[in-house]
């Protein structure tokens, strides 16, 4: 359900990748970005706010705000370090700066090696 609830958006730029997350009624404190293994990993969790419970003096008949955790993950190369991304949260939108590294160039010379 991630996917549904934390729509994204990646826009390719000269140098590199913005990324726009929505998530609404989310603080900047239930938010988390990881870098780890080239993957960029978004998670969030969010639980009822513990005053509404006791608060509460009747049975809901219907409960649509979202409640637990969810995550995305984003493969950005193992050459991205953690200090190249920058984030910025700010009105329900997490907003990703992930920098273009090119790939280590491999010869080619068109040759497979046979082992044997």
């Amino acid at each position: 359900r991630a996917d549904r609830m934390m729509k994204t958006d990646v826009k390719e730029t000269e140098h590199g990748y913005e990324v726009a997350i929505d998530l609404p009624g989310f603080k900047k404190d239930e938010v988390k970005a990881e870098l780890k293994d080239g993957y960029l990993t978004i998670s969030a969790a969010k639980g009822l706010d513990q005053d509404e419970k006791e608060k509460e003096s009747g049975r809901y008949i219907r409960r649509e705000r979202y409640a637990g955790t969810m995550s995305r993950s984003f493969f950005v190369g193992e050459d991205v370090a953690q200090e190249d991304i920058h984030a910025k949260y700010e009105d329900g939108i997490l907003r990703l700066s992930v920098p273009k590294k090119a790939p280590k160039k491999i010869e080619n010379t068109g040759y497979i090696s046979i082992e044997g």
